[in-house]
């Protein structure tokens, strides 16, 4: 596939970006002969099957959590998904970050909202995690996009709090702009924001983040539009039948954050559709390993 380089106004550096529209089928599915319908996030596992994988805040192994070193590492694992989050800095410009402040993970202090991305830009996003991460810088959402639209992986996009339809529009524009919308998922706690993420790009699909799904999962779902729940592992054993319920909704169901062989095992026992984890290339191992 042939690239161009092209600038980011508000990094003023060039990116690698992909030329032509890439038509990629968004599916959960790892059986490379099934054959779903284009963008369907939500196809759903077949009994026993392996869940998909996608990497939490990337690959911890490959760089301090949401910077591009870790996500990078996902993607060039057998994960199928890379999942991030972003935040808008005081100024509008969307980046990469967890945490409501930047104490931890940066050598900054005070909420990511309250500071410009020219303050961003100074702080040290690696020395936290090791010396030999020391000068990593808090990326740029454009920055992202931009490893990720030559690769052939997906991508799931958490909007941290609250979000009108114009702040969406910041975030839907450049997954546009990427010709990433066919392998972009935006997911939230917040219903009001996948409303607004709807509103604004219906083509972008949406998953609903709840610690506990209460109620017809089919009516949480239609609210937004969304087409799968993430929710915890300790919800669903409580309530095992609560995956037949979402799933009979036509929702995928995806578990976060798994982290060691003995939820890997639960969650495919359990039949859902996919696992986020702190260590997607030790679970990729493992699945092919016959878990």
């Amino acid at each position: 596939m042939s690239t161009v380089l092209r600038t980011w106004p508000a990094l003023g550096k060039p990116l690698l970006a992909a030329s032509g529209a890439v038509l990629l089928v968004l599916t959960l599915v790892l059986n490379p002969a099934a054959a779903p319908a284009a963008n369907s996030f939500a196809t759903l596992r077949a009994p026993g099957e392996i869940p998909y994988v996608a990497g939490h805040r990337g690959d911890l192994r490959g760089g301090p959590e949401n910077t591009l070193p870790a996500l990078q590492a996902v993607i060039d694992s057998t994960a199928e998904f890379v999942e991030t989050d972003v935040q808008l800095t005081s100024d509008g410009v969307p980046v990469l970050m967890h945490d409501w402040t930047l104490d931890r993970t940066t050598d900054g202090t005070g909420p990511v909202w309250a500071s410009t991305w020219d303050d961003i830009t100074a702080l040290d996003a690696g020395a936290w995690a090791g010396p030999e991460f020391a000068g990593i810088p808090v990326p740029h959402l454009a920055e992202f996009l931009g490893i990720l639209a030559p690769s052939t992986k997906h991508a799931i996009i958490e909007l941290k709090g609250s979000w009108t339809a114009e702040q969406v529009a910041i975030v839907t524009t450049l997954i546009q702009d990427w010709e990433l919308s066919q392998r972009v998922v935006l997911a939230s706690f917040d219903l009001l924001t996948l409303q607004a993420a709807q509103s604004v790009a219906p083509s972008i699909q949406r998953v609903i983040i709840s610690r506990e799904v209460n109620g017809d999962p089919a009516v949480l779902a239609e609210a937004c539009g969304a087409v799968g729940i993430v929710t915890s592992i300790s919800f669903i054993q409580r309530e095992p039948d609560v995956v037949e319920r979402i799933h009979a909704a036509g929702l995928g169901v995806m578990l976060y954050t798994l982290n060691d062989e003995g939820s890997w095992s639960e969650a495919i026992s359990l039949g859902v559709d996919g696992i986020i984890t702190d260590t997607p290339d030790e679970l990729g191992r493992w699945s092919a390993e016959g878990s």
